[in-house]
């Protein structure tokens, strides 16, 4: 999958295919029934893995990406769960096609379509916004109700990890900035509401942005799914919104202003926010998971514009 020049500010561990063991190199051509005779690692995301475009010796592309084990403890879960995601979705989700999965000697190997495309800008402008967000739209209409039965919801996700302030709360937190101590417990109170925020019916990406996201000439594909769950739609779009300011687009008010949110009220629509911007700013304090050493100054960037959105929202002296 083709990149832009300006991907995202922050990736994974990459293992080149050269870099790949042998047997695993091996199993890879056996399944794609050619030689590799070129591979281009791809930049950005965080999967402490191979993600590469493979051209074959008869001329076929395809888009390959594999972990193993020992790189890191979580992600080839997350590349089988993608794996049943990416085959239970209708024909109408903007997703590039899983060719076959590969899961042995403790490697899990994933191999896609290829997609001649690129990532959305660093800056975004206004003709990639325009493709994204109809496409997201979009996305949310042909996804209610989910198509695939599934008990991960976003709820659980709220109650369960995508949270920070009660964390930093009961651990007497001192490395936050003087607003946040002094509004903690507050911002703890508002945080747990978010769970009941954004139960709903919609299959949600649930982690939308420019590096899981490849646009071919007027289409748009959605990358990357081990973290969909069912929940309310405009939880996506809210997660997706400070990676966008990040990276030179418009501020988050202004993102979201191009859906339509009239049935979301304000408390919700905080509650997540608050949740959001706490997962970001405290679970950027920790120490990095193995194999992927950029992960927390990435979450602390967005931290960074999470938490200046929600105290504008909040107005909280």
């Amino acid at each position: 999958m083709r990149v832009s020049s300006s991907p995202p500010p922050a990736a994974g561990v990459r293992v080149h295919w050269e870099g790949l063991p042998a047997s695993i190199r091996e199993a890879i051509e056996e399944r794609l029934e050619g030689k590799v005779v070129e591979a281009v690692t791809q930049p950005g995301g965080f999967s402490p893995g191979l993600a590469a475009r493979l051209r074959l010796d008869d001329g076929r592309r395809v888009f390959v990406k594999a972990v193993s084990e020992a790189a890191n403890p979580d992600t080839p879960t997350m590349h089988r769960r993608e794996a049943q995601i990416v085959l239970a979705l209708p024909a109408a989700a903007p997703v590039a096609r899983l060719l076959w999965s590969y899961d042995e000697a403790g490697w899990v190997v994933l191999a896609f379509e290829d997609v001649d495309g690129r990532h959305p800008g660093s800056p975004w402008t206004e003709a990639d916004l325009a493709l994204v967000v109809y496409a997201l739209k979009k996305m949310a209409t042909d996804l209610t109700p989910s198509p695939i039965a599934t008990e991960v919801t976003a709820s659980g996700a709220f109650e369960r990890g995508v949270n920070g302030w009660r964390i930093a709360r009961d651990r007497g937190e001192q490395r936050l900035d003087p607003w946040c101590l002094r509004h903690l417990a507050p911002l703890a109170d508002l945080e747990a509401l978010a769970p009941a925020a954004a139960a709903g019916e919609t299959l949600l990406h649930f982690d939308t942005r420019a590096d899981n996201i490849l646009i071919a000439g007027d289409r748009v594909f959605v990358l990357d799914w081990p973290s969909a769950r069912i929940g309310a739609a405009f939880v996506d779009w809210l997660i997706m919104a400070p990676s966008v300011a990040m990276q030179r687009g418009p501020a988050p008010a202004d993102f979201m202003s191009r859906f339509d949110l009239s049935g979301v009220s304000n408390e919700d629509f905080d509650a997540i926010l608050c949740s959001v911007a706490g997962y970001f700013v405290v679970r950027a304090l920790d120490p990095a998971p193995p194999g992927l050493p950029t992960v927390r100054a990435f979450q602390a960037a967005q931290g960074e514009v999470a938490l200046a959105w929600l105290k504008n929202r909040l107005g909280w002296t």
